[in-house]
This record gives structure tokens, C-alpha cells and sequence, in this order.
């Protein structure tokens, strides 16, 4: 496909072809003095422009949160629920623009884009559903002889104005889960989207106004890290809901100062393969699980531990499966690997692959970039010394080390100072359990790779991945306060 038909695919896609955006405050459209330009990663055209929030504008939009909280937070649980569903239908009802700007955007492909629109539709869907099931529990005083003649019960009451930090590789549905939890239990959000994915967010912005958005409680303000730097420090935010790299988590948990975290950061997820008897299974998994959105997902799968009895087939078959993957323009409905989001990250994702190569590993598939894509890759021989094993690759990239013990496997998974979600392939019930017990991650799949995830889950992580979780009943509960009522008879 030449160049001058994807544009035209993507201008009929999504309607945007250098449009200029507007930010969302206190239930306004405004503009800005400076503006900057948002570009395709696969061709580098323009796809719009967007304002840059100066400080007065970020401060209105925290006063407009604020104020609105005052009346949002005594709205009912219906009306949230309407709300959050009428969102919900009109995400479905523009499902081919919305896809389309995702994958303008951050070169994810169409048929990805497509699924990530139907994700956030089912992410609003149980928001809206968990609106209606806050609530708390009676406490049984006089169970001790202190508490004879009182009843005492608890509630849930939304916490205030929550700063909201998305990334850029599910601009859609990573927002959705901030957004929609936050506004299920009451609460008003400041929203500030990745730089390179704005035009997004904006839009279901506009989506929400459409469904009877009250103003003030969504705001949209959009521009550099200084953006969110202001969000984070400012005392009328009580908690911060990011997403994005642990350096950044670690800079805002330092900077914003008594507030509440959901933060979820880093990985580089292993999956174990031990046994044979889902051998087909588990390099199909891997393959999808490698190389969706081009490994920039926060639970790629990124290390393969492979038994060394049927290393050599499990190898075999993942290259020939990872052969196949077709490298090329997003919009393209045959296309499976595109652009990574910036040159920089395709070089570094390059650099990886020949230092790994320079210090043993072998490439049996790929290892080679067109443009801003880099072609799924597969690299033999990998060591925990590595890059590509000890630091999250976040491209597509997927490296196979060898283990003899299943112990030995577990003490791989574990040898990583990040853990959101693990997978083991196993028909040994004894090693499962082990690895249930054992394996340090937020999550343990077995039978299944580390990057299946569904929307109403508890996803989060450990150690240098994150703390707290997302899910929306999860995430609602972080949103909110217990609070314990006691009356005395």
C-alpha cells in the first residue's frame, strides 16, 4: 500500500487530517495560546493538532472538579449508572472513528483498535454496573460485652478530585479505566493523556458530554509532563491514577505528597513452558501474546522458559509461526506487526536486539526494522544478564531461555524486579501449585500466557510494577473511603 492510500485510509477513517482539537474544562471547549502537532508513528503525517494547557487552564480545570464534586457526589448510583451506560452505547455506536484515531494515533492495527474499542465500551458497562453495588457492611459491635446496645455498619463515600495519567498504548480503554471507576463512585477527574495520544481522549470526551456528562466532572487538558507535574502537586487532587513508566511513578510518588496511588508501571513478563501436551497452544499464545500492538503492552509476553527436553521443537514452531506475521501499515487489514510509537524507541528496541546478539543470543526470527517498525523478533540463547531479560523491552521482542529444574524456571520468573502478571504451561498439578505459591506477580495463569487480561479482573502489580488495583469493582474501591457509622440505642 503506498503511502498517499494510507492516508487516505486514515482520513476516512477518522475524519481528523490536521483538524485542530480543543481541551475539555468545566464542561467547555476551549483552545490554548500554543498548540502542538500529533503524527502517525508509521508515516509521520499529520493527524491533528492539539492545544498545550497552560497553568491557568490546568488550575480551572482543578476548580471545575472541585466544584463539581460538591454536587456529583451526592448524585445516586442510577444516575452514575445511566450515565456510565449511555457512555457506553455511543463508544459502540462509533466504533470505526474511534479505531480509526487509535490507530492514526499509536500505529496499532485496525483489527486491535477495533478491540480495544469494544474493551472500553465493556469497561464503562461494568462501571455502570458497579455504580449500583457500593456498599459496605453491618459490624457486629456486641460480639465483645463493650458493645452491647450499639449497631454500627459501613459505607463507601467517593474520596474528591483524582489526576488522571494515561498512556499511550491503549489510549482508549487505559483511560476508560480511570474514568470510569472514578465517576461510578462519585468522585471528579482531571484527565491528561499521553502527548502522542491525545486526540483520543478528547474524543470521548465529547462522547461523554453527549451521554449527560455533568460539567466539571470530567476535564481534559492536554500538553507536556509539566501538565501532569501540576496535576500531581496540587493539594485539591486526593489521589493519582497513572500509568506509564516506573521512573515516572517513582518522580510523582516523591513530588505529590499525601495522596492516594494507583499506579500501575513496568513489566517484562515470563511465561514457563514445561511440558509438551499444549505445545501448539502455547507457541500460538506466545505469538499473540509477543507481538500484539508490536509488544507495547504492559504485559507482553517477553521471556520464554522453555524445559530443555522440547526446546528444540518449541523453537522450531515459534519461529515459524513468528515468520509469518506481516510487517507493515496499520490501517491494513492483513498487517500484524506496525510502527512503534517513536524512531527512538525503534532504535533502542534495535540496540537490545544486536547487544543481546553481541553477548551470545542468537536471532532465529527477525532483528531487522522498517522505518519505525521493528519485525517481530525471536532471540535464542537469553540470559538473565541481558536486556531482554532483565529490563522491559516494550517492542516486539521475544526471548527464549532454556531451564533443566522446574524450580530453576520459577527462580527466572522471579529474578526481575518487576511482576504484574506470570504464565506457566503445565499438566503437572504439584508444579501449578507451586508456581501459585511461589512466583511473585500480581497474577498467575496457568495454562495461558502473562498477557490475557479482561476488564473487571484485579490487575495491578508487585514490587517495581505498580501498587493498587484496576478491575472496575477494584479500582472503585480504591477510589473510595470506608467509613464506620456507630449508633448507640
Amino acid at each position: 500500500m503506498t503511502q498517499a492510500e494510507t492516508k487516505m485510509n486514515r482520513s476516512k477513517s477518522t475524519g481528523n487530517d490536521g483538524k485542530d482539537f480543543r481541551m475539555y474544562i468545566g464542561g467547555e471547549w476551549v483552545s490554548s495560546v500554543t498548540s502542538f502537532e500529533v503524527k502517525s508513528p508509521y508515516d509521520e503525517s499529520l493527524i491533528g493538532r492539539v492545544p498545550v494547557a497552560s497553568p491557568e487552564q490546568v488550575d480551572a480545570a482543578l476548580k471545575s472538579a472541585t466544584k463539581a464534586f460538591e454536587t456529583f457526589s451526592k448524585s445516586t448510583p442510577y444516575e452514575r449508572y445511566l450515565l456510565l451506560s449511555k457512555t457506553a452505547d455511543l463508544i459502540r455506536q462509533h466504533t470505526e472513528d474511534l479505531a480509526g484515531t487509535i490507530t492514526s494515533e499509536n500505529s496499532k492495527v485496525i483489527r486491535e483498535s477495533r478491540g480495544e474499542v469494544a474493551r472500553a465500551a465493556d469497561t464503562f458497562v461494568f462501571a455502570a454496573e458497579e455504580a449500583k453495588r457500593i456498599h459496605g457492611e453491618t459490624i457486629p459491635l456486641d460480639a465483645v460485652p463493650a458493645g452491647a446496645g450499639r449497631v454500627s455498619y459501613t459505607m463507601r463515600e467517593p474520596i474528591g478530585v483524582i489526576a488522571a495519567i494515561s498512556p499511550f498504548n491503549a489510549p482508549l480503554n487505559l483511560v476508560a479505566h480511570k474514568v470510569a471507576p472514578a465517576i461510578a463512585a462519585g468522585n471528579t477527574v482531571v484527565l491528561k493523556p499521553a502527548s502522542s495520544t491525545p486526540i483520543i481522549a478528547l474524543k470521548l470526551a465529547e462522547i461523554m458530554e453527549q451521554a449527560g456528562l455533568p460539567k466539571g466532572v470530567l476535564n481534559v487538558v492536554t500538553g507536556s509532563s509539566a501538565v501532569g507535574e501540576q496535576l500531581v502537586k496540587d493539594p485539591r487532587v486526593v489521589m493519582v491514577s497513572f500509568t506509564g513508566s516506573p521512573e515516572v511513578g517513582k518522580h510523582i510518588r516523591d513530588v505529590a505528597g499525601f495522596k492516594r496511588f494507583t499506579f500501575e508501571l513496568g513489566s517484562n513478563s515470563a511465561v514457563i513452558v514445561d511440558d509438551t501436551s499444549r505445545l501448539d497452544e502455547a507457541v500460538a499464545r506466545c505469538v499473540q501474546g509477543g507481538f500484539a500492538h508490536s509488544g507495547q503492552v504492559c504485559i507482553s509476553t517477553q521471556r520464554i522458559l522453555v524445559q530443555k527436553d522440547i526446546a528444540k521443537e518449541f523453537v522450531q514452531k515459534l519461529t515459524a509461526a513468528v515468520g509469518k506475521l506481516k510487517v507493515g501499515d496499520p490501517f491494513d487489514e492483513t498487517t500484524d506487526v506496525s510502527a512503534l510509537i517513536t524512531k527512538k524507541d525503534a532504535d533502542r528496541v534495535i540496540s537490545w536486539i544486536e547487544e543481546a546478539r553481541k553477548q551470545g543470543a542468537k536471532i532465529a526470527a527477525g532483528g531487522n526494522r522498517e522505518g519505525n517498525a521493528v519485525a517481530a523478533t525471536v532471540l535464542t540463547d537469553v540470559r538473565p544478564e541481558m536486556k531482554v531479560f532483565s529490563d522491559e523491552v516494550f517492542g516486539p521482542l521475544v526471548g527464549v531461555t532454556v531451564y533443566d529444574k522446574f524450580d530453576e524456571a520459577v527462580g527466572l520468573v522471579n529474578m526481575s524486579r518487576f511482576g504484574i502478571n506470570a504464565g506457566v504451561y503445565t499438566n503437572d498439578l504439584s508444579k501449578a501449585m507451586k508456581a501459585t505459591r511461589e512466583i511473585k506477580a500480581g497474577a498467575v495463569l496457568i495454562n495461558d500466557v502473562p498477557s490475557y487480561r479482561v476488564d473487571h479482573m484485579p490487575y495491578g502489580g508487585v514490587k517495581e510494577s505498580g501498587m493498587g488495583r484496576e478491575g472496575l469493582k477494584y479500582a472503585i474501591e480504591e477510589m473510595t473511603e470506608m467509613k464506620l457509622v456507630i449508633f448507640k440505642l
